[in-house]
């Protein structure tokens, strides 16, 4: 697989989402884990109306000369407060205007698609926001388990 700079890939991801089309890339970061893994699941990513965006979304937006990928938790207007389901503490405020697109699809290693709508995606993501102050040590606990599995397949 062929690597690019960020900035050469997500200026192409914006030139096709801007002409209509969309984009399905592999994920690398670990902000969204455990619903979204490092480098083993895809997504695809489509264009966007700013009155379709909504909380529960996730999307790609520009923040601070970078682009990420995380979920919109509220709205107020124009403005967005997002933060990724691997994080607890921390959370990005951009506007509408900052959203690149929407995720409509995620793709797993095993093949298996799940649409966002389905409640194959939306149950997990709901349940997992709800986790609140717990959310820190679960997410530790998923990462120990996600190492085992790893283990035990070498």
């Amino acid at each position: 697989m062929k690597t690019i700079p960020n900035n050469l890939f997500f200026a192409g991801v914006e030139a096709e989402i801007a002409a209509g089309r969309p984009v399905r890339f592999r994920l690398k970061g670990n902000s969204m884990f455990p619903l979204l893994r490092n480098e083993r699941d895809e997504v695809l990513l489509c264009p966007c109306e700013a009155k379709d965006l909504k909380p529960m979304d996730v999307v790609l937006f520009r923040y601070r000369g970078s682009h990420v990928l995380h979920r919109i938790l509220r709205r107020e207007g124009d403005n967005l407060l997002i933060q990724g389901d691997g994080v607890y503490a921390s959370f990005e405020r951009c506007q509408v205007a900052d959203v690149v697109g929407i995720v409509r699809e995620v793709y797993r290693p095993s093949g298996k698609v799940l649409s966002v709508d389905n409640w194959e995606w939306t149950l997990p993501s709901r349940l997992w926001r709800g986790t609140g102050v717990f959310r820190s040590y679960l997410i530790r606990f998923c990462y120990k388990i996600q190492v085992v599995k790893v283990d035990k397949r070498r």
